[in-house]
């Protein structure tokens, strides 16, 4: 594990200014209304234009992706500049690392391209880590990544379950962040991580509840780090899920709890997915009353991640003719 750094608020003074700048140039809910409702493509394309971002095709997603990394790296640049410690930039790319290696391993077990399905905003460009993957020279990559390649491929090789070899890859990616964040020092940055898992097993215990699966895949499938652990969330879902209110009763996931008990009845997951988020969020808003240090910092890092997902969906939803009503239902609430 990196060594600690000892975070001083004051480092941050120029990059916390630099911050609260550049969240005036982020896509609010007004602006992402603006580009589903704009009456034809080329209407959108010009407003986002005018927003800073270059000519997105939705009809072509892979140009897509390709222009909105193209963004992702401007923006990271920038930051990098002032940065005290540039390992808060590397958190936000751990995702994408291991999304990738998902890819490449499905696409290696069915015998396809992996192409069109990596997305080049990682610590390791795209096409280094396919060839690292592709040719087993798994040594060129950050040893927590590796090591969970080396796991994953066994499992699906082993297994040919896909989820499998998933569940290996979320695991070791939650683990290398929960590391990193630690090894800045920052309390705050721990605690986005641990939020995130803290939604990852609430979501994953009322999908497996609803897909009918036993507590048993539950076990093997729940993430270490959080504030809520396994065994109290395991605890909780025994017996139909109705415990999974108590719970979370006196946490910021009491919403997102009850929702999800409703949904276990029937009702619908996208309002229990929303109040996930919205959790998330309620855990970076603390970073608005922080004037300088690395909270701003994080929170707008995470605040444009939500940008980039919310514009995917709009973009790609207006091309393939979607209700636009169903369109903001899929929207990923932002703090900001």
């Amino acid at each position: 594990m990196a060594r600690k750094q000892t975070i001083r608020d004051t480092d941050y003074l120029v990059i916390s200014a630099r911050v609260k700048s550049l969240e005036t140039r982020l896509l609010t809910e007004e602006r992402l209304e603006q580009i589903l409702e704009a009456k034809t493509g080329e209407e959108a394309a010009k407003l986002l234009q005018e927003w800073g971002y270059p000519q997105l095709d939705a009809a072509r997603p892979e140009t897509m992706d390709a222009a909105l990394a193209a963004v992702r790296e401007d923006t990271m640049a920038d930051l990098a500049e002032g940065m005290p410690d540039k390992r808060y930039l590397e958190l936000f790319k751990i995702k994408y690392d291991y999304h990738n290696v998902k890819a490449l391993l499905k696409a290696e077990v069915m015998g396809v391209p992996a192409d069109h399905m990596l997305m080049d905003m990682g610590r390791v460009p795209a096409a280094d880590l396919a060839e690292a993957v592709r040719e087993r020279e798994l040594e060129k990559l950050p040893e927590p990544l590796a090591a969970a390649v080396a796991e994953a491929r066994q499992v699906l090789e082993t297994t040919r379950d896909p989820q499998l070899s998933d569940i290996v890859l979320d695991r070791a990616a939650y683990r290398d962040m929960a590391d990193l964040a630690d090894a800045t020092g920052s309390a705050f940055l721990r605690g986005y991580v641990a939020v995130q898992i803290d939604a990852v097993n609430l979501r994953t215990a009322v999908r497996t509840l609803r897909m009918g699966k036993g507590t048993d895949f539950l076990l093997g499938v729940l993430l270490e780090g959080g504030e809520i652990s396994p065994d109290a969330v395991l605890k909780a879902a025994s017996g139909g899920g109705t415990g999974l209110r108590d719970l979370y009763g006196a946490t910021r996931f009491r919403t997102a709890a009850e929702a999800g008990v409703d949904a276990l009845s029937g009702g619908p997951l996208t309002e229990f997915e929303k109040r996930c988020d919205d959790a998330v969020g309620d855990y970076l808003a603390g970073a608005r009353y922080v004037p300088f240090g690395e909270a701003p910092l994080v929170g707008y890092l995470a605040a444009r991640e939500t940008e980039y997902t919310n514009l995917r969906i709009v973009l790609m939803g207006r091309a393939a003719g979607i209700d636009p009503a169903v369109i903001r239902t899929r929207l990923r609430a932002s703090y900001l």
